[in-house]
């Protein structure tokens, strides 16, 4: 299991579990096991891997306020928009046996109806279209495209290998902050192509099926 602290990956104790780290997760019943505080820490299973970490600042939680509230200024005022946000739902990927809580997830209104009916615990990945993160400095890589000597898959991959259409990354890296659309994923592969990438302070423009734009100007990276 790894543990995120603030500003670090720590490797945690390891616990005796009753059943895989998946399983507990989609019963919800991993973090009871682990002892995990009602703090806002999450606990995902990306890789195979337990990957906890620590509740969101208030910087990451605006950007993330900004995208979701862009939508639904655009629900609003546009006739025939159909799309809604959820916020850090849990995301159950079946095929590759991981389950992420995504920042913000976007769905056809449709799918929300049906959701809020049968009071689904979590997503499947055919009901998003698009799937959003925004890096905090303790678990940027999971979030990233992984590099060379990433033995485990990151978010990225996992999202591409059971087709989500569109993944945006939303990196507060100091060193190079911007915003990055990937897009046509290889389901074999775990890959996305690169769509298009935005620096802070630039308008992020969102293609078709959504064609928003989100303005960005009060975007900052996060410090390491």
């Amino acid at each position: 299991m790894r543990e995120e602290s603030h500003n670090v990956s720590a490797v945690a104790h390891y616990y005796t579990l009753p059943d895989t780290p998946y399983d507990l997760w989609v019963r919800g019943e991993l973090a009871g096991f682990l002892r995990l505080p009602d703090d806002g820490t999450r606990v995902e299973v990306i890789g195979g891997e337990i990957v906890v970490s620590p509740g969101p600042t208030l910087a990451h939680n605006l950007i993330v306020s900004d995208i979701n509230d862009r939508f639904a200024e655009a629900r609003a005022t546009v006739p025939g928009f159909s799309w809604r946000c959820v916020q850090t739902t849990d995301l159950n990927l079946v095929r590759l046996g991981d389950g992420y809580v995504p920042d913000l997830l976007v769905i056809d209104v449709d799918v929300a109806r049906e959701a809020r009916q049968t009071a689904a615990r979590y997503l499947l990945p055919p009901q998003v279209d698009l799937a959003v993160e925004v890096t905090s400095p303790s678990n940027a890589a999971n979030d990233r495209e992984p590099g060379q000597l990433r033995l485990t898959s990151t978010k990225w991959g996992g999202y591409a290998a059971t087709g989500i259409p569109f993944y945006l990354l939303v990196d507060r890296d100091p060193r190079l902050p911007r915003t990055t659309l990937y897009a046509h994923p290889n389901v074999h592969a775990g890959t996305y192509e690169t769509l298009t990438t935005w620096k802070f302070g630039e308008t992020i423009h969102l293609p078709e099926p959504f064609g928003l734009d989100i303005t960005t100007d009060d975007w900052e990276p996060c410090d390491r």
